[in-house]
This record gives C-alpha cells, structure tokens and sequence, in this order.
C-alpha cells in the first residue's frame, strides 16, 4: 500500500541555500517534481517573496540552479519551472532508485519540509536507509498510508480539511464573504500567510483529486 513519508532535512543539504540565506523572507514551495536524469532533478514551484527582482537575481546565481523560467505571477506569488543539479545529487536517488514522489515540500532559510509517497512500505524502509547511510541529517514528522482518511482524504491531509471546512462554515466562499482571509485566521489562531498557504495548498490538492485524476479515472 502506498505510503507517506514526511520528514524535514536542513537547507544546506537540498538546494537552493544560497538563494534562501541572500532572501530569507523568501518561502519556496514544491508543487511536483521531474527526475528522469540522475544528475538534476526539475521541479515546479511556487515563491513568495518581498522582493522578486532579487529573489531571481539570487535564482540565476545559485549553484543548484540550472535553468529557471518564470511561468506564472498572481498577487504576492509566482510560480517558476527550474532545474536543479550540483549538491542535489545526493537527494536524486530517493526519486529514481526507491521510487519516491515528492508531492510537496517547503524550503526556507532553515530547512527543507518533503512530504514524499513511496509505492509501498519496504520501498519507504529502503528510502529511509539510503537518506540515513547518505548523511542527511533527518528530522521525521509521520508515517501514515496514503489511504489513511485520519491523514488523507481527497488529496488534502488533515490540516487542510480542518482549514477549509473552517473558512467554509464561516462564510469566506460565499458571495460576498462573511468573513476576511484576515479575520478567519485571527479565529483560526493562524497567521495571514499560514492560513493562506493552507487554503490554497489544500484548494490545489482538491481539485487536483476531484476534479483532475477523478475525472480522468470516470473517462477511463
């Protein structure tokens, strides 16, 4: 059964460190992953910065950047296609050798947070081995199936369902809304940017699952 791994490693051990220490307020994160080259690695992702001109200026000089190709800009977020390689070489055999998935993951200054799907638990003992015998310092946060409604359930985990029946139940999808992004996360005890990371993050995943692989399931 397939499995979830979700772990944190230092940001000096995966990429883009240069680039968060010269923009720490900068927040990357990973929508999905390429890896069909053991040398380099292409993710999608997208940045929040206060200043982007700078945080591509980083870009264009990190190492661990190879290519970089802006693809899309919506209020305070871009999202960006790139190509990693150098030091992430270390990190491209959990994706081709023990067939891992990072279905997302958060960089910032400090650390790395991956959440990654293995096909089956052995694959994810495997995986884990191989990141501890490489050197990576590793943090673990859960182990859960991907199948486990306690963590998984139409794509979202459990924070993000909490999140988004929260800001349903109070009105922030109505037209017009009952309550403000900032209101809802003062009730929420969240900050502005965690709840908005949460409602958008679990929004994609919803309609990915739904939406997306569900309809392509019903053609099939």
């Amino acid at each position: 059964m397939a499995t979830i791994f979700e772990f944190e490693i230092p940001t000096d051990e995966f990429a883009l460190e240069e680039t968060l220490i010269e923009c720490p307020e900068a927040i990357i994160e990973i929508e999905r992953v390429v890896a069909n080259d053991p040398d380099r690695i292409t993710p999608y992702v997208w940045a929040r910065a206060d200043d982007f001109a700078a945080l591509e200026a980083t870009l264009d000089d990190d190492p661990t950047v190879e290519d970089l190709t802006r693809l899309s800009e919506m209020d305070d977020e871009r999202s960006y296609q790139m190509t990693w390689a150098g030091t992430i070489d270390r990190i491209v055999p959990l994706l081709t050798d023990h067939e891992g998935t990072i279905t997302h993951a958060t960089g910032s200054v400090d650390s790395w947070s991956l959440r990654v799907l293995f096909p089956d638990r052995e694959a994810l003992s495997e995986a884990h081995d191989y990141l501890q015998e490489a050197g990576f310092s590793l943090t673990v946060g859960a182990i859960y199936e991907a199948t486990d409604d306690g963590h998984i359930q139409h794509g979202l985990i459990e924070t993000q369902r909490e999140t988004i029946v929260a800001a349903f139940e109070a009105g922030y999808f109505t037209v017009p809304r009952s309550v403000t992004q900032t209101e809802l996360a003062e009730q929420l005890g969240l900050s502005h940017q965690a709840l908005s990371e949460r409602l958008r993050r679990g929004m994609s995943e919803l309609v990915e699952s739904t939406l997306i692989t569900g309809s392509d399931e019903t053609e099939e």
